[in-house]
């Protein structure tokens, strides 16, 4: 997957995310601007595993532990054991094809 780090950056301060992001970082997007509503709907209608891992995320966040478990085992990720923050870490350096 090829991600334009600049558009993900660029976008966080305008009104909606660019149109070229993936759904799994416009639900990022949504999730940083505190839309959760948002973020779910378009994590929820993108199957790949990506969407999974950003959508097991949201739930984790709002305390969701049942259905969070559900998607980390649709993306093939290990329950995260690490902090909310750290999790939002891992999950945009992966999406954004960082190694930091």
């Amino acid at each position: 997957m090829v991600v334009n780090v600049a558009d993900f950056i660029a976008s966080l301060g305008g009104a909606a995310p660019a149109p070229q992001l993936s759904a799994p970082l416009a639900g990022l997007w949504w999730a940083a601007r505190g839309d959760w509503d948002q973020a779910h709907k378009i994590v929820q209608d993108d199957k790949g595993r990506d969407a999974a891992w950003v959508h097991a995320y949201l739930h984790r966040v709002e305390g969701d532990l049942g259905n969070a478990g559900y998607w980390y085992r649709q993306a093939g990720q290990p329950a995260a054991k690490d902090s909310l923050e750290a999790e939002w870490e891992r999950i945009a350096a992966a999406l954004l094809g960082s190694t930091t």
